[in-house]
């Protein structure tokens, strides 16, 4: 098992990549290119207008920190909590929970920015890089008041 824990900060970057890659591509179309047509499926959805913005803001901006892993905990959890509301407002999660096949997608995106928002980015990111130092200083000043 030792093996596998010395893949932590690949998987978690991996991670990042597959999630924000996919939150880009679903952003970006809200934003830029089709509006107008994802304005129309989110009031068919009984969400108003505005919330092409702020998903579309959401799925892009948090896709981009998600694969710098510059505030990963901020990003997961606004998007796990995005995929949340999909879940039950589109999706129906709680009309028709045996459907499976309607939500597994949302779902597994749910789950997987909740897992990274609990775990975080890893050794691999901008949050190690720039706040790593500090959490172990703090750790470190903490475990000394201790003495």
């Amino acid at each position: 098992m030792q093996g596998l824990e010395k893949l932590k900060s690949l998987a978690l970057l991996l991670l990042r990549l597959g999630l924000g890659i996919i939150f880009i591509t679903h952003g970006y179309p809200k934003l830029f290119t089709h509006t107008q047509q994802a304005m129309q499926f989110f009031v068919k959805a009984g969400l108003p207008e505005y919330f092409v913005y702020i998903a579309g803001v959401l799925e892009l901006f948090g896709g981009i920190l998600l694969i710098v892993g510059l505030f990963t905990r901020i990003a997961s959890v606004l998007l796990a909590g995005e995929m949340a509301i999909a879940l039950w407002k589109v999706h129906g999660i709680l009309r028709d929970p045996m459907a499976v096949n309607q939500y597994e997608f949302p779902l597994s995106l749910c789950l997987a920015c909740f897992a990274l928002a609990t775990i975080g980015a890893g050794l691999i990111s901008l949050d190690h890089v720039i706040f790593g130092q500090q959490r172990s200083f703090a750790k470190k000043s903490k475990s000394r008041d201790k003495d």
